[in-house]
Order: C-alpha cells, then sequence, then structure tokens
C-alpha cells in the first residue's frame, strides 16, 4: 500500500493563517491563534508536509502545535518561495494565492523538515537574541557618548551604559544556568569549546542556532551558515566564488573564533598562514578558517568526540 504525501501550503501572518490543503482544494483563513492553530492541526497526520515560509515570531505558534502534533513541516526563506512562484508563472500576490503556491512548492520540491522543537534550545535562542540586542545597544551608546560635547549628557548615556551592563551580565548568567541544567545542552557545550577559538559566545550561538550540527554532511552545513563558495560562471567566463545566505548570526560567531583561532591554535594559524601566503585576501582567508572550523565542529559532534581526541595534532 503506497500512501500519498498531502501537501499543505499556509502564508503565516501577524493575525492571520492562510491555509491550502491539497486535499480539500480550497484556500481557508484563521486566527494565527493557538487554539485555531490546534484545532486546524489535530485533522491532519502524520502522512501531511506543512510548508511555510519563515516569519520569525509570527510562526512560533504554528511551530510548537505542528512539532507537538508529531506533523512534519518545512520553514523555507521567503526569496526561495518568490522565486518559485515567479518561475512557475505566478505573478500574482496575494495571501490565498501564496498559501496555494507554498503546496505546490511542498509538492515539486519536498523540502527537508525541521527537527522537533527543543524547548530548552528554544528558551536559549531568546535569551542570544535578547543579548544581542543588548550589545548593540551598548554599542550604539558608547559611540553617542564618545561623541557628545555636553559633560552632562555624557554622564546620562554613561548612567544608561551600566544599566545595559548590569543587562547584560543577568542574561549571560541566566544563559549559563541554561547551559549547565540541561544535560544535553551542557555535553554539547563541552565538546565545542574544546575546539580552539571558540568561546562562550560562539558556543551559545551555535547551540541556539545550529541544531543540524553533527546530523548533516560537510557541504551541507557550511551552506547552512552561508560560508559555502558558489560558482558565479557562463560560457567562458569564469567568476569569484562567493559566499551566500545562511544564518548571519552563526557565521558572525564563527568568524570571530576563526580570530581568535589563527592568534592562537598552531593548526589553524598554520592554515591560515597558508592561505596568506598564496596570495589570498585576509577577510577570504579567515572566512576559509571560519569554514574549516565548523566542518570540525560537524565531525566533533557527530562523533561526541571533544576536539584532542577527535582532532590529533
Amino acid at each position: 500500500m503506497i500512501i500519498t504525501l498531502r501537501c499543505v501550503g499556509i502564508d503565516v501572518s501577524k493575525q492571520y493563517l492562510d491555509i491550502f490543503d491539497e486535499a480539500l482544494g480550497v484556500p481557508e483563513r484563521i486566527a494565527n491563534a493557538t487554539q485555531a492553530i490546534m484545532q486546524i492541526a489535530a485533522r491532519w497526520r502524520c502522512d501531511v508536509l506543512v510548508v511555510f515560509e519563515a516569519t520569525g515570531v509570527y510562526d512560533l505558534e504554528l511551530r510548537e502545535a505542528l512539532s507537538q502534533a508529531g506533523i512534519r513541516f518545512a520553514r523555507i526563506n521567503p526569496a526561495r518561495a518568490r522565486d518559485f512562484a515567479r518561475a512557475s508563472g505566478q505573478l500574482a500576490k496575494t495571501d490565498p494565492i501564496d498559501a496555494r503556491m507554498l503546496a505546490a512548492f511542498a509538492r515539486a520540491l519536498q523540502p527537508a523538515t525541521e527537527q522537533a522543537a527543543n524547548p530548552a534550545r528554544n528558551a536559549l535562542a531568546r535569551l542570544a537574541k535578547r543579548r544581542d540586542q543588548l550589545v548593540l545597544m551598548r554599542a550604539q551608546e558608547k559611540n553617542r557618548r564618545s561623541e557628545a560635547d555636553d559633560r552632562a549628557m555624557a554622564e546620562r548615556i554613561s548612567r544608561l551604559i551600566e544599566v545595559l551592563d548590569s543587562e547584560i551580565a543577568e542574561i549571560e548568567t541566566d544563559i549559563k544556568g541554561l547551559i549547565k541544567v540541561e544535560p544535553e545542552i551542557a555535553e554539547d557545550a563541552r565538546l565545542m569549546r574544546s575546539l580552539p577559538g571558540v568561546g562562550p559566545v560562539a558556543c551559545m550561538q551555535l547551540i541556539a542556532k545550529m541544531p543540524e550540527l553533527g546530523s548533516v554532511g560537510a557541504k551541507q552545513i557550511a551552506a547552512l551558515a552561508g560560508l559555502a563558495p558558489f560558482n558565479v560562471d557562463s560560457g567562458a567566463f569564469r567568476g569569484k566564488r562567493k559566499i551566500a545566505g545562511g544564518r548571519k548570526r552563526v557565521r558572525d560567531a564563527l568568524y570571530m573564533a576563526a580570530l581568535n583561532a589563527v592568534r592562537r591554535a598552531d593548526p589553524f594559524k598554520a592554515f591560515y598562514a597558508r592561505l596568506r601566503q598564496a596570495g589570498k585576501p585576509a577577510k577570504l582567508a579567515l572566512i576559509a578558517v571560519a569554514r574549516k572550523l565548523l566542518t570540525v565542529l560537524n565531525a566533533m559532534m557527530r562523533d561526541r568526540k571533544p576536539y584532542l581526541k577527535a582532532c590529533p595534532t
């Protein structure tokens, strides 16, 4: 007996979900609220594939409800969805049309589904995001203080910076506490921190935003982080390979880890030096080191071994 895959496309907005279920053939709209989402998820089974665009917090309720119901789903890049619509000749754009197009996307491409949600990792991701926001605010205030031409104004800014320092310290304490009390996350952190260059911030970002570490291949993990160079060739023309897309915050964290690694870790320092001697620009060489760090991390998480044991030098 062959079970036919049932594809569902959902266009997500702040207030509503526009749904196109292939089995019904007509669009429908529900409130973007927990109760309504749980009611509609209850009529789907494990043979359903739900596809929707990544919309940040607006699809959070949907993700959690689908995970709890054991329904497979894929969040896709909105640009990818739009490219599919244009390639299909669909130029008009409304919420019901987008939902139908997403169902067609699911049918044609059957994108990889997301792993089941981990509440602890989700909590860590929220803390990491808030920490990033506060660090950015602090940097902005420090810049304003350096440009202040009035002493009283500079003192006001300094008081705000002290508040931000305190908030950042509290969040970092919460992050350390969360990592410590969750055995799985604590073990992941122990393995990651054994790799030279990977400090607490990079470790936190990788745990929160790269749950695929250790479960996919080296090329795929590099593409997810935006560290895979893509060809730019046409006919006899050979363009420069460039990285594109991926998870920017993870890439930024790995870039800083690469900076640390080339300063104090011999294998990565030597690798960086060879690239520079070959005429590669400094930034390109650091990106190559960042990708190497990610590849090693992926192997470590796959084998569940720390760096010194998994990668002897």
